[in-house]
């Protein structure tokens, strides 16, 4: 699907500067710690325009004592020091950071897995809207070197590559004989989505003699200088390596464009985290949570290759594989770079989707499109009875409706297209997940 970004908005709110934040007397005033994708840069950018929004002088980072580790450093007018500190060891150790109490914040390139939710219980509930806070949108994306002739590959040929089933490039149509896995390191986010997304839904673990990483620039540099090698990287990490299109079950072959990652549409698109533990937090957290999700943070993600969650309008070429209702909405209306997703197994709009709703109000409103001007498109994931998925996936849809009714929009029409145009494969949870969504579509 070719998709032309014809303007975009940012709609979030204007983050106010309130009473100075609180300086302790000695120790750090904030410590985040876990995903590497966002702690080695996209953190301490985060950390650094939150000071000088707070109106910190000289404002700089520097190495802290380990590897991957920083300190981002600015002074008060009045001459005192403020130290935050930001620890880039992979998703997992920023839970078990909050658990030991030595983080106040936990960066996360995946969701909060069940049992780390339930080890964290006595902090509150870390699925509350409140805590979980989506805070960037990221591709994995799948790097060959630069010279590799392949241009796509599906997931099930991901999952046979990087598990060593697949162990030469001529069996998937390539050429330069062996393929030399690489990945990031176990404690990393990255490679948890990886293997949630890939390996781990056709029961098939990394190949042994994969090279690990914890840096993400260095594994990216690896494969762009070794002609038979593969690896995957998040979207900013791209560098000069070579990115192919991913198919994943019906889907068209999708290439990690910023449009398709905004949308989730994406096989390998991701949400980036930070987790705020309800009772008791750090203030200077909440308030680096609040000016993420400002127009200042959010230009400070897309600034640093991540996809911010920015609401655009954009054109979509229709395509005769497409149904012909949809189609005619292609034709006549540009949709919005926002999908709404469900909770797992319910008619509830997630967390995102609960913040996209103010982003959605805010640009309808900001367009005059109040009036008629708006319609939404929902599918769903296949059943025995079509029929019920094309109605399952009309009510999904008018749950979204419900929500934008209650701040004036007057809906034009509401459609639903059941199990067409899958964006995921419906053979397991995450894609049938991902394939619950309602679109917005604006005249």
């Amino acid at each position: 699907m070719r998709l032309r970004v014809l303007f975009l908005l940012t709609l979030f709110p204007v983050f106010a500067v309130c009473a100075p934040l609180p300086v302790p007397d000695q120790g750090p005033a904030l410590r985040i710690q876990g995903s590497n994708t966002i702690g080695a840069a996209l953190g301490p950018a985060l950390v650094k325009g939150l000071m000088e929004h707070q109106g910190l002088q000289a404002v700089h980072t520097e190495p802290a004592e380990g590897a991957n580790e920083q300190r981002v450093i600015g002074k008060t007018r009045q001459g005192k020091t403020v130290t935050i500190e930001v620890a880039a060891h992979g998703s997992s150790t920023g839970f078990t950071a909050l658990k030991k109490l030595s983080a106040d914040l936990a960066a996360s390139s995946r969701p909060i897995k069940d049992s780390e939710l339930v080890d964290l219980e006595p902090l509150g509930d870390l699925k509350s809207p409140e805590a979980e806070q989506v805070i960037a949108i990221d591709g994995l994306a799948i790097i060959l070197h630069p010279q590799n002739p392949l241009n796509t590959l599906n997931t099930e040929q991901l999952a046979q590559l990087f598990n060593g089933e697949i162990s030469t490039w001529e069996t998937v149509g390539g050429v330069g004989g062996p393929i030399h896995v690489y990945a990031r390191d176990d404690q990393s986010g990255t490679y948890d989505t990886f293997k949630d997304l890939v390996l781990r839904l056709r029961g098939k673990p990394l190949v042994p003699s994969a090279k690990r990483f914890e840096s993400s620039e260095q594994l990216s540099d690896a494969v762009s200088q070794d002609p038979q090698g593969i690896g995957f990287i998040g979207l900013p990490y791209v560098r000069q390596a070579k990115a192919v299109a991913i198919v994943d079950g019906d889907s068209q072959p999708m290439l990690p464009l910023n449009s398709l990652i905004a949308t989730e549409d994406y096989p390998l698109s991701r949400r980036l985290f930070f987790y705020l533990p309800p009772s008791g937090h750090n203030p200077w957290a909440k308030a680096l949570v609040d000016f993420t999700q400002s127009s200042k943070g959010q230009a400070i993600v897309a600034a640093s290759g991540f996809i911010a969650q920015q609401v655009q309008a954009m054109d979509v070429e229709p395509r005769a594989s497409m149904p012909e209702g949809y189609q005619t909405i292609a034709r006549e209306a540009q949709r919005l770079t926002v999908n709404f997703r469900f909770e797992e197994g319910s008619a509830s709009l997630d967390n995102k989707a609960r913040q996209d709703l103010q982003r959605v109000v805010a640009y309808i409103k900001s367009h005059d499109k109040l009036d008629k001007q708006v319609t939404l498109v929902g599918f769903g994931d296949a059943k025995n009875d079509p029929q019920r998925a094309a109605l399952l996936s009309k009510l999904r849809a008018m749950a979204v409706r419900r929500e934008l009714v209650k701040s004036g929009v007057v809906l034009r029409e509401i459609r639903g297209f059941g199990a067409q145009m899958p964006v995921a494969a419906n053979t397991a949870d995450e894609g049938r997940i991902k394939n619950r969504r309602v679109e917005v579509w604006v005249y």
